[in-house]
């Protein structure tokens, strides 16, 4: 049996969406005039997925859902939209912009940074999208493929120290991003009126031709099964989590140079609550390419997804379900047939943390670079923290960059000795350094979930800082006060707030009501397991008291808490989720961590 017999499903029905993207002719939809339809505040039949390959999504205010049909009005429907920006990073020219529009033309006035490493935009109406398009634009900033079924926002380690090795990863990471975008004119077309934008003056890809599809020679006709999720990863920092995306690149220097990456496949954290055909699972290691073969590899492992991902349950159609089917070295063997070499022995490297650097940290260069936490990622004028505001007057002196961090954080980066004083002066004015943050609330994170996304299932955002308050206590009640436990919040299975790798993990089930997940480990190489299932917050605190009682009484040494949880039988470990994710009793007898 050859490799595409191996990889082929069982005659099934194609999902509908498979449908739409095929009669979409490449993403334009009818998106142009439903623009004009002023019926409605959102979008009509396909249109309302396709606007996703352009980086948005339909949503409405679910706080006033209730009001507004009561009073027989449509939902508040607006978009939240997600610009593309490989590596997170952003200029503060560029934030300035950004800054303006979400002042004057979004619902909610904020910005929002994600754990995708870029900014969202919530709360912008109809009438303001193509000019939010074209603004963007102005700026030399897009929205093209951040969300739906093809390759979203490429993520890079933030490493603000070894400036050579991460200006030469990050490089990287823009030029998978530039080569992996779709080909078609549509975003163009439809929001800049047909002015060229990068992603329709891009050289032809390695491949070319290999799908038989002159439009869209990587991505194809109908793209690809689910979205697919990239990035580049500097040991020891594993502050991506690079066990949560499809494909990632583990830089390897020598003498702080780029040499090459060590390939993992196959990582992803979404699931469906009591689907056990649906699981998350860490990447799989395929071996070492040299720098040079980066863009031939990565084009390789996405057109493997492409053909033999399954288009029948998109529920089971991400790159990790494709390897548990045909297997991680039937589909290693292919990717190394389609990009014409074989993959080397992995170079070692060690990950030992995950979390940013808060505070200032000098780079090899002599630039100073300052983290600051955002709670959330929102940014915001608050009472007594004026937020947004301080980014505002940071960008107006600040002679770097700005960047963007997949914890919802930002780096004043490439401050001169001689400004970081007054760069310091403005963080603190504005609250944007508060020395009263505790190490837990600084290693704890939520999506955004209510009132704007329309998956969400129980609070997360607006819920986390309450609950860290309650944590905090406990935390000090038991002489932790410096430490911390990696905890997530997400509000629906989707897992955006990567709870699934978390040594706490909270998604949620309903209203007040989340499942309990624990065991994770502090460099995020772990899959934390399901300990008890719909509970609310008073029974998690109860749980959380217990816990972390035990943690200070009986760790050995510095134990982490993900790794005490497990040698203390809390829970048992997760070794292979395609296997005993759902069922502890398959972890193999002979493993201990």
């Amino acid at each position: 049996m050859n490799n595409d017999q191996r990889a082929k499903i069982p005659d099934a029905p194609l999902s509908d969406n498979e449908r739409l993207k095929g009669e979409s002719n490449y993403l334009y939809g009818e998106i142009a005039a439903d623009l004009n339809d002023g019926i409605t505040g959102g979008f009509n039949g396909d249109d309302f997925q396709l606007i996703r390959f352009h980086g948005m999504y339909e949503q409405d205010d679910r706080d006033v859902r209730a009001q507004r049909q009561a009073a027989k009005l449509e939902p508040l429907k607006n978009v939240m939209m997600r610009c593309r920006l490989p590596g997170g990073i952003i200029t503060p020219q560029q934030w300035l912009g950004i800054d303006e529009f979400a002042t004057a033309h979004t619902l909610y006035g904020s910005i929002r940074l994600t754990t995708r490493q870029t900014f969202q935009f919530h709360g912008v109406l109809k009438q303001d999208i193509k000019p939010m398009h074209q603004w963007l634009h102005q700026l030399g900033l897009d929205s093209i493929a951040t969300a739906g079924d093809i390759n979203r926002n490429v993520l890079c380690t933030s490493n603000p120290v070894e400036s050579s090795l991460h200006r030469e990863a990050y490089e990287w990471a823009c030029r998978i991003s530039e080569h992996l975008l779709p080909r078609t004119h549509a975003y163009a077309d439809i929001w800049l009126d047909g002015e060229k934008v990068l992603s329709s003056e891009l050289d032809a890809p390695l491949s070319a031709g290999v799908s038989g599809d002159a439009v869209e020679p990587i991505n194809g006709k109908t793209y690809l099964p689910r979205k697919f999720k990239t990035a580049l990863v500097i040991p020891p920092l594993n502050d991506v989590d690079l066990h949560a995306n499809d494909l990632n690149f583990v830089a390897i220097g020598e003498n702080g140079h780029l040499v090459g990456f060590n390939v993992l496949v196959g990582g992803g954290l979404s699931i469906d609550h009591g689907n056990q055909r649906t699981f998350p699972n860490t990447a799989k290691d395929f071996g070492f390419i040299p720098v040079e073969q980066v863009l031939r590899c990565a084009e390789a492992v996405v057109t493997t997804q492409r053909d033999w991902g399954n288009r029948s349950d998109r529920k089971n159609a991400r790159t990790r379900y494709t390897l548990q089917r045909v297997g991680v070295d039937v589909f290693k063997q292919e990717v190394e047939r389609r990009q014409g070499f074989a993959f080397a022995p992995s170079r070692p490297y060690t990950l030992t943390e995950r979390g940013d650097r808060i505070g200032w940290v000098e780079g090899e260069d002599g630039h100073w670079h300052l983290t600051l936490f955002i709670e959330n990622g929102r940014l915001l004028d608050y009472p007594g923290r004026p937020l947004k505001t301080g980014m505002r007057e940071l960008a107006r002196i600040h002679q770097g960059d700005f960047r963007l961090t997949a914890n919802q954080n930002v780096i004043v980066a490439g401050v001169l000795p001689e400004n970081k004083e007054k760069i310091e002066c403005i963080a603190r004015e504005y609250r944007l350094i508060d020395d009263e943050v505790t190490e837990q609330r600084k290693n704890s994170m939520a999506c955004v979930a209510l009132p704007t996304c329309p998956l969400a299932m129980a609070e997360s955002e607006r819920f986390l800082s309450g609950f860290i308050d309650q944590v905090d206590e406990l935390m000090a009640k038991n002489g932790l006060a410096k430490e911390h436990i990696i905890l997530r919040v997400t509000g629906c299975p989707n897992n955006c707030g990567r709870a699934l790798l978390a040594e706490i993990g909270l998604i949620g089930k309903a209203i007040g009501r989340y499942n309990l997940y624990v065991g994770g480990n502090r460099a995020g190489t772990r899959i934390p397991r399901l300990f008890r299932e719909n509970i609310d917050v008073d029974e998690i605190m109860l749980i959380l008291q217990e816990w972390i009682a035990r943690w200070a009484q009986e760790r050995l040494d510095a134990e982490d808490f993900g790794d005490f949880a497990i040698r203390a039988g809390i829970v048992k470990p997760v070794v292979d989720a395609a296997v005993d994710f759902w069922d502890p009793d398959k972890v193999p007898v002979s493993h201990s961590i």
